[in-house]
């Protein structure tokens, strides 16, 4: 069910309306068999996977609680080991399978390279059979059949056990709320990706209805839309057009699209979150917030620091302090930060599109590191910029305007050209846009599906968004009849202007 059709809208107020009139016995229920539904709207039959991974996880948690010494260890794999296997099987299968049979043809070895394609292509085919995939005949081009959201909701389980063997969490026993931990449907397919202790108290809460968390909420909801519908999918109309075949267009038009695709992603991706959170907060329930303005960031540490923040310290505390983090020498620090965004590229999507995108990052960030300690050796002070935790610490900078700008400037082109390699088909295609856009011709003109009216009104929409972000505008909500005059402004606005032929929010896929 996608968050911009009229079917969520009439989900949304239904369950919203039942949820305030139970009393809390029946309110989990409401929301678990709403979650239910809201997912089968995708694949029915893939409830199935998401299920058996509760159950397991379930089990797990009140073991590991019970369990001391190494058969702690051990069920932590076992539970990691399911959801990564899950994981790996229906998003990766593929990927490796045909990188190995390469590799094999390349080593002039045919017949194995026939066998391991032919090996894996069984196996995804019956397995997707199985679960009423009749059409399939190969696990090439799969995206549009994988489980959705599946990437999502495998991270915040495996969070749950972790933080159980930690000792950061408690077991869940009641089978009925860990499993709408994993499965709430405002986050259940493209996150924020949540940690149990941050919610699954929550949902032992009867949160009273609260006139000023329903504002805030559905104003958040209002500027989510108004970022998809209106920004987002207007700006897609000249990305699709441009990256769908790069070879046809000019060096301007691949900038424009790049250029634009930036803006897009954000848009959608952070428009999906603000919905989610929105949604959520009209019941009572806080979840984490997800961006931070991060195109306003003056490093690419700090624009990760910004950018899809649930996963960037999922990865952080899951993966870069157990590798070692910087407390190993650093080598160690530097192969560890390319191993976590190498992972993160690949955890988007099985193309190696997504790996380099990631490898990209992970350079960037052991440039930074780099460029500090020489500075620092030259007795020079890089001071590079903190995480901002509000508006005020951010404009008490000491850094000069200029410097500030630049430093935004920079970090942002560098930003850019990484999303080439995201939003790009192929390694090919990516190289491609990045030549033609590198040997810019003065003859070159924007060749877009759009009118000159439409360009410049998604330039006005650009301007807006980010004057907003960089001076931390906000939309009051505490004074009703300001926020009905606001809240039916966007509404309308979101109607007249937005762009309702591209339906399918980016994050999906992953």
């Amino acid at each position: 069910m996608l968050f911009n059709s009229l079917q969520f809208l009439l989900f949304f107020i239904v369950v919203t309306l039942a949820y305030f009139s139970l009393k809390w016995q029946g309110r989990w229920i409401l929301l678990l068999l709403a979650s239910f539904y809201f997912y089968m709207v995708f694949k029915p039959a893939y409830v199935l996977i998401l299920f058996a991974t509760i159950v397991i996880d379930y089990i797990a948690g009140i073991w590991l609680e019970k369990t001391h010494g190494k058969a702690r260890k051990w069920l932590l794999v076992v539970s990691l080991v399911t959801n990564i296997g899950i994981l790996a099987f229906f998003k990766y299968l593929g990927f490796f399978t045909e990188n190995i049979s390469w590799l094999f043809e390349h080593l002039h070895m045919p017949e194995a390279a026939d066998r391991a394609f032919n090996l894996g292509n069984r196996l995804f085919v019956r397995v997707l059979r199985f679960f009423g995939e009749t059409g399939v005949t190969s696990f090439k081009n799969n995206m549009s059949i994988l489980p959705v959201g599946l990437s999502f909701h495998t991270f915040q389980a495996m969070s749950y056990t972790i933080e159980v063997y930690r000792g950061n969490q408690k077991a869940e026993r009641h089978f009925g709320i860990y499993a709408l931990y994993v499965m709430f449907y405002p986050q259940l397919v493209a996150g924020p990706i949540e940690r149990p202790q941050n919610v699954l108290w929550q949902f032992h809460k009867q949160f009273s209805y609260n006139p000023e968390n329903v504002k805030a909420g559905l104003m958040q909801m209002a500027f989510g839309f108004f970022k998809k519908v209106v920004i987002a999918d207007r700006l897609a109309m000249l990305v699709d057009h441009a990256y769908g075949d790069p070879s046809a267009h000019n060096g301007l038009t691949l900038l424009a699209a790049t250029f634009f695709y930036t803006i897009q992603i954000y848009c959608d991706f952070s428009g999906y979150s603000d919905i989610a959170i929105g949604a959520a907060r009209v019941m009572g329930f806080t979840l984490m917030e997800n961006f931070r303005t991060p195109y306003i960031a003056q490093s690419v540490s700090e624009f990760w620091r910004r950018w899809h923040i649930s996963l960037s310290t999922w990865f952080r505390d899951y993966l870069y302090i157990p590798l070692g983090g910087n407390r190993k020498g650093e080598f160690r620090q530097y192969l560890n930060m390319m191993i976590v965004f190498l992972a993160s590229g690949l955890w988007h999507g099985p193309n190696w599109t997504y790996v380099i995108w990631g490898g990209l990052n992970g350079f960037y960030q052991i440039l930074a590191v780099l460029r500090d300690k020489l500075l620092a050796r030259l007795g020079f002070s890089s001071t590079p910029p903190r995480m901002v935790t509000s508006p005020a610490s951010e404009r008490q900078s000491d850094r000069s305007p200029v410097r500030v700008v630049v430093n935004v400037l920079i970090t942002f082109v560098l930003i850019m050209l990484t999303w080439v390699f995201f939003r790009a088909r192929s390694v090919g295609d990516a190289f491609l846009v990045l030549q033609r856009i590198t040997t810019l011709s003065p003859s070159d003109h924007i060749d877009s599906p759009m009118n000159a009216t439409e360009m410049w009104f998604s330039l006005f929409l650009i301007a807006f968004l980010l004057i907003k972000e960089y001076f931390y505008l906000y939309i009051p909500t505490r004074n009703t009849v300001r926020f009905a005059v606001l809240f039916v402004l966007i509404t309308f606005v979101t109607y007249f202007f937005g762009v309702f032929s591209s339906n399918q929010f980016i994050y999906f896929q992953f």
